[in-house]
């Protein structure tokens, strides 16, 4: 069993849990439900830099990336550094992340903000709702065909942006549909955790223009933007790179300064 399939698992278990302790309806009725939702899509299509900024404290390729940092501090530090929008990891048990983390960033900016999840349940949808995001992410590697169509064809019932992420072709053809908004390429091997900007240029012909393309995992410089720019990204998710500084705004700024 590879690290997805166990995440996967555990995942089924947590939800089951969490439905049985908060109702639907009364996720539905939280503050944030009727709030209008940005658009990161869109954002991305008229950006110069096209970065979506992380906040993680660990992961099981990286352990421990930073615990230190207040999600406040981090949210603010990418809005000041002009960043597209922000990545908040909801998953306790592997990324140490959680709801509430969404909560404070949704608090502390008004950048559109992905709830990054693994998502296996449209009760999932309704939480990213309630606790104020504006984007989902979708696995290809952990979903159906037909659950890409529910779960995307739900979220945007929600008003949600909606990122698929795919990490070969055999995903790719499964996984185009027109209720997404935005193709994310995962550059990084989910069973051997190796990196390879490769996967992002040999998967973008097969992309089409429709969908926002986004590069994700080892987008660690300025070179690699550059690089993967010509095969039509807008859209660079980076995750450990600023939050392995002491100051993750303060390195975003940096970046995106260099980068224009």
């Amino acid at each position: 069993m590879n690290i997805l399939d166990k995440i996967t698992l555990d995942k089924r278990k947590e939800v089951e849990l969490r439905k049985s302790l908060i109702p639907t309806s009364q996720l539905e009725q939280s503050v944030l439900f009727e709030r209008p939702t940005v658009s990161l899509s869109e954002k991305l299509r008229n950006s110069k830099t096209g970065i979506i900024a992380e906040h993680k404290r660990r992961s099981p390729s990286k352990s421990v990336i930073n615990h230190t940092l207040s999600v406040q501090d981090v949210a603010k530090g990418y809005e000041d550094a002009g960043v597209c929008g922000m990545s908040v990891l909801t998953d306790g048990k592997y990324f140490g992340g959680s709801l509430d983390d969404l909560l404070t960033a949704r608090a502390s900016c008004n950048l559109p903000l992905l709830r990054k999840e693994f998502i296996i349940d449209e009760y999932q949808l309704l939480e990213a709702k309630a606790y104020g995001a504006d984007v989902i992410l979708l696995i290809a590697a952990i979903l159906t065909r037909d659950e890409i169509k529910k779960y995307s064809e739900f979220a945007k019932s929600l008003n949600l942006d909606v990122l698929l992420e795919v990490h070969n072709e055999e995903e790719l053809h499964k996984s185009i549909m027109p209720s997404l908004d935005m193709l994310g390429v995962n550059n990084r091997n989910l069973k051997t955790f190796d990196v390879s900007l490769n996967t992002s240029k040999s998967l973008s012909p097969l992309i089409p223009n429709d969908f926002v393309k986004v590069s994700e995992s080892g987008i660690s410089n300025i070179e690699a933007i550059k690089e993967l720019q010509p095969y039509g990204y807008q859209g660079f998710l980076i995750g450990e790179n600023f939050m392995k500084t002491d100051n993750p705004g303060a390195s975003a700024t940096e970046f995106i300064k260099n980068l224009l």
